[in-house]
């Protein structure tokens, strides 16, 4: 199985081929009890997105408690405030204490740390 680089050439030598002639020429087969050939995409597909800089499974961006992925849905409450998740905060590496400028467009709301270059 090659990666990396070598990958990379390897793909766009073969140009136009179907996927299963693709993971076979880059060496992501294996062999079945039965003497079949199983084609392992799934490995193919990761050493690619690796190659091409593409980090899977270890970033923990867009990740709340317990590993949960992030809706990035919010819902106003009953008295009517909007809550942003520490979750959220996290993410954006906020600190309590952080002020932002609220601008209210159509159908939108945007939060503008003050200070920053947007603020103008």
């Amino acid at each position: 199985m090659i990666t990396g680089s070598e990958l990379l050439a390897k793909v766009k030598e073969l140009g136009d081929v179907s996927k299963s002639e693709l993971v076979r020429e880059c060496g992501y087969v294996s062999t079945k009890k039965d003497g079949g050939e199983r084609l392992n995409f799934t490995a193919f597909y990761e050493a690619l997105l690796g190659a091409k800089g593409v980090s899977l499974g270890t970033d923990t961006a867009g990740r709340g408690k317990g590993g949960r992925s992030l809706s990035y849905v919010a819902t106003v409450q009953g008295n009517g405030n909007l809550l942003v998740g520490k979750a959220y905060t996290a993410v954006l590496d906020l600190l309590p204490g952080d002020e932002f400028e609220i601008k209210l467009g159509r159908k939108q709301i945007k939060l503008i740390p003050l200070g920053s270059a947007d603020e103008e």
